[in-house]
Parts: structure tokens; C-alpha cells; sequence
């Protein structure tokens, strides 16, 4: 039996929305997966209730603390030692549950993987990626996204060796285009960080470097994955949400707009 431990207090819509999709997900996942949620038990059975879902198809742990979306991550994460996201991941550290997910603190899920679960060896800062759609029905991958606002050069270039290997494992391409995006697709533009960086990505021989490509071709099919800082890719992210809802409001309706 695997489990699946979900933060049901993470996010801004929560509980709510996370127990909603949890019931949604009882569809989804196998007859052998079991869902865990960890929050408001009163709550959470209070929002099964009103589904209209019985509340033995869930495993629920009770918690008394949420770590909230201002607080600091480390400082949170030591302090509210019964907080969703804290004891998740020592149900996740122990090994009570096979993997946990949440929409709220990216930094406490941060500090919480760092704590649980290590990161791999050789593998300097983790990251946030996300799928942003092509003009060719399929799905670019974007990274960081987020996690971290200001990249050295050899992170940017590592992203592209851990982009490539999600590209090909999870995305099925056999070779996929890594590039970095810029303020020009030639070698010598942007700032110190993405110039030395480019340097280090076009010197690699662990991925398949294209180069550099500029905003206006972020949802072209001109790379599978696309790197960048956290900052400008948080930018792309919320200015493809934006859209997303712009279009919405219009009533333009397609499926590359459905995507977003």
C-alpha cells in the first residue's frame, strides 16, 4: 500500500480546495494508494461531510498549526513543530509515507525536503519547475520558477543537466534542447550571471545546450527546456496566469489558451 501525504492547510484557498482536489484525486490514483491528510481534522471531516465522501477513504492526521505563506521558513518550521507541513514530513522522514505534497510555504516545503529527505549528492540548489504550453500542442519545462531569486552561474548551468534528465524521464524526449533564457540569443548578451553562465552550459557535454533564446520564444517549440533565475521565471509564471485570465474575461477560447 502506498500513501500520499497531503498538506490539507497549504495554500490560499485552503482547506478547501485541497480537499476538493483530494476527493477528485480518489478517482485518479490506484485501488493500492491511500491519500493522507494532515491539517484541521474537525475541518476536514467538516468539508468531506459536505462533498458527500465518507471520511474512512482518507487517513487523517490531526494537527494543530499552519505555517503561514509571511513567515520565515526556517524559524517557522523549528517553531510549529505540530504544523501540517512539519509533521508531514516527519511521517515522510520515518517513512510512514511514501511522498507528501503542498501548496503552501515553498520555503518551508524547502527546509522540510532538506530535513526529510536530503537532496542528492553533486546537486547544489533545488529548484521549481513548472510546464509551460508551445505553439505546438505540447509543453516546454521552466525552471526555477521561484525557489531561488538569484542564481549563480553554475547553478543555471546545473538546472539545464537536472531539466534535461526530467525532460527525457518524465516528458519522454529523447534528446531534449536545453536553453537559457536571455536578453538576446547572442552569446555575449545579459548580465554577468547569464553570460558566465551560458559559458558553462556551451562547454557541457551532459545535456544537449541550444543556447540562448529571449522571451518572445517562451512558447515556441524552440527548446524542451528552458532555464533561468527564479525571479525572472516566478515573472513568466504570473504573466502566463495573467493572460490566461485576460483571455478568459475576452472569451477567447482555443486549445493553446486551455493549456495555460
Amino acid at each position: 500500500m502506498r500513501k500520499i501525504g497531503v498538506d490539507a492547510m497549504g495554500g490560499d484557498f485552503a482547506p478547501e480546495a485541497v480537499v476538493s482536489g483530494a476527493v477528485l484525486a480518489l478517482d485518479a490514483v490506484d485501488k493500492d494508494t491511500r491519500i493522507v491528510l494532515f491539517g484541521d481534522r474537525d475541518r476536514i471531516v467538516e468539508l468531506l461531510e459536505k462533498e458527500g465522501i465518507d471520511q474512512e477513504r482518507f487517513d487523517i492526521v490531526a494537527t494543530s498549526q499552519t505555517i503561514e505563506m509571511n513567515e520565515h521558513p526556517t524559524q517557522a518550521f523549528s517553531k510549529k513543530t505540530d504544523s501540517s507541513i512539519v509533521v508531514g514530513f516527519g511521517y515522510l522522514k520515518h517513512k510512514q509515507i511514501d511522498a507528501f505534497a503542498s501548496s503552501g510555504s515553498t520555503g518551508a516545503m524547502m527546509v522540510g525536503s532538506m530535513y526529510a529527505i536530503k537532496q542528492i549528492e553533486g546537486i547544489i540548489r533545488p529548484t521549481i519547475a513548472t510546464m509551460i504550453p508551445n505553439s505546438n500542442g505540447g509543453f516546454n519545462l521552466l525552471l526555477d520558477v521561484g525557489l531561488n531569486v538569484d542564481c549563480k552561474p553554475d547553478v543555471l548551468a546545473q538546472y539545464g543537466h537536472i531539466g534535461s534528465i526530467f525532460a527525457r524521464s518524465v516528458m519522454g524526449i529523447e534528446n531534449p534542447r536545453v536553453a537559457l533564457l536571455n536578453i538576446g540569443e547572442e552569446r555575449e548578451k545579459g548580465n554577468l550571471a547569464s553570460r558566465a553562465a551560458n559559458e558553462l552550459m556551451y562547454e557541457s557535454q551532459d545535456y544537449n545546450f541550444v543556447g540562448n533564446i529571449e522571451g518572445n520564444q517562451i512558447f515556441t517549440n524552440e527548446a524542451d527546456v528552458i532555464v533561468c533565475d527564479g525571479f525572472v521565471g516566478n515573472v513568466v509564471l504570473k504573466q502566463t496566469e495573467g493572460l490566461f485570465g485576460v483571455f478568459k474575461q475576452l472569451g477567447v477560447s482555443h486549445p493553446f489558451i486551455e493549456q495555460m
